[in-house]
């Protein structure tokens, strides 16, 4: 009980310190009329690391907000509460079983690759268009049923990673077509509340589709079978036991780490479509031609660029690449039409915390949802209360980003008229 004490009253000293120091950076900031931008998150993270010791010689001489401002209070706060935590409680997973911590820690980061994919088409989509997508869970769901029928129900025996490409044909078609028959008002003059409408369009849209694969294919869970099997190795001999070993379902690494074959297969893929995703923004003319858009349609319309065409392109490039995270993901999870409503409230929160417009946030963004969650349910020793506890991670990551840095780790404030900068 006493070390159990020690640990709430360190948790209230940091809140107390970090929100003294939110509240009186900015003001002492403001009266020497220096920048305030981030003030509020540099007075949060010396507070809750420091108290009044570093709080008070920082007002005195309030130096120039830097990275390293940021970073070095926020690891000693996050590593008080963590020495803290494992006084309260010593016998818990995460403070006594390296091995579990190290598969966490893994896993998360794994899981976490994965939200970013799909939160790079929600930012794709914003960046161009200027509007959230609230219909691009439907097509992470739609991505796995795709990829489920057509290796299963239609073509039993299609490789799983053809069904994977005719996911991505035949969402990037349906984007394609939806942008053309109903976002176009947007920008051509027809509607006066454009925001509104984008907002209330995608939302029918996102209705439609899960209703209609609901009274297509039912409400039964469905799942397909693994995309690639691990080649059961071990190396070097029977006698080593801290070298790779694999079987059909995991990876183990050095005897600790544990891999789920599915999700390692799709965050392997989500980092090729990264890749492929920044090939084609950066060394392609279409991919600048989108850049430019969103950086000043005016210009870009001057320069020679459609801005209409490159709204079409956005918006089907976003809604296939969040059919791609479902149809990677549809081997390790059973699929239901309701299956894309947690993602996408994942994706927002992601595209929030990495920053509105940022790829690289995104991203960055989806990484850190997977640790938390990871560490979250790990740390709390009922499985059950754990894995219910998971989507409310996200939504205290995405409290603090708010009150601390509205525009999220990468992003910035837009100037008037644009929606971001990819």
């Amino acid at each position: 009980m006493e070390y159990s004490a020690i640990f709430w009253w360190t948790a209230l000293w940091l809140i107390f310190w970090g929100v003294v120091g939110s509240i009186f950076t900015r003001r002492v900031y403001l009266r020497k009329d220096l920048d305030t931008s981030n003030s509020i998150l540099v007075g949060a993270m010396v507070g809750a690391a420091f108290g009044p010791i570093g709080l008070v010689p920082m007002w005195i001489k309030t130096p120039e907000i830097s990275r390293k401002l940021i970073l070095i209070p926020g690891f000693v706060a996050l590593g008080i509460i963590m020495l803290a935590f494992a006084l309260a409680d010593p016998e818990n997973n995460c403070v006594s079983n390296g091995s579990f911590v190290a598969s966490q820690i893994t896993n998360g980061l794994i899981i976490g690759i994965i939200y970013g994919l799909m939160a790079l088409g929600l930012t794709l989509i914003f960046s161009i268009l200027g509007i959230v997508s609230f219909s691009h869970g439907e097509f992470y769901m739609i991505g796995g049923m795709i990829v489920y029928y057509s290796t299963v129900v239609w073509f039993p025996g299609l490789h799983p990673v053809i069904g994977v490409l005719i996911a991505c044909l035949l969402t990037f078609l349906l984007g394609a077509i939806f942008e053309r028959l109903f976002l176009t008002p947007l920008y051509d003059g027809r509607i006066d509340r454009p925001v509104e409408y984008g907002i209330l369009i995608t939302f029918g849209l996102a209705f439609t589709l899960q209703y209609f694969v609901q009274a297509i294919g039912g409400s039964n869970p469905v799942k397909a079978k693994r995309f690639f099997d691990f080649p059961r190795i071990r190396l070097p001999d029977k006698e080593d036991p801290w070298l790779i070993k694999t079987s059909r379902g995991n990876m183990e690494l050095f005897d600790t780490v544990s891999i789920s074959n599915p999700r390692f297969v799709a965050s392997v893929i989500s980092i090729l479509v990264l890749l492929g995703l920044l090939y084609f923004l950066y060394r392609t003319w279409t991919g600048k031609a989108l850049r430019a858009v969103s950086q000043d349609r005016d210009a870009a319309t001057i320069a020679g660029i459609n801005p209409h065409h490159m709204n079409m392109l956005a918006f089907a490039l976003g809604g296939m690449i969040a059919a791609l995270s479902g149809a990677t993901l549809v081997q390790a999870f059973s699929w239901l039409p309701q299956v894309g409503m947690i993602p996408a409230m994942r994706s927002f929160v992601i595209v929030v915390l990495g920053g509105l417009g940022s790829l690289p946030g995104a991203f960055i963004g989806g990484i850190i949802i997977g640790l938390v969650e990871a560490a979250g349910t790990g740390c709390v020793p009922d499985p059950q209360k754990a894995s219910s506890y998971i989507p409310a991670y996200g939504m205290i990551v995405l409290t603090l980003m708010l009150l601390l840095r509205p525009t999220g780790l990468l992003g910035r404030r837009f100037a008037s008229g644009t929606h971001g900068k990819l």
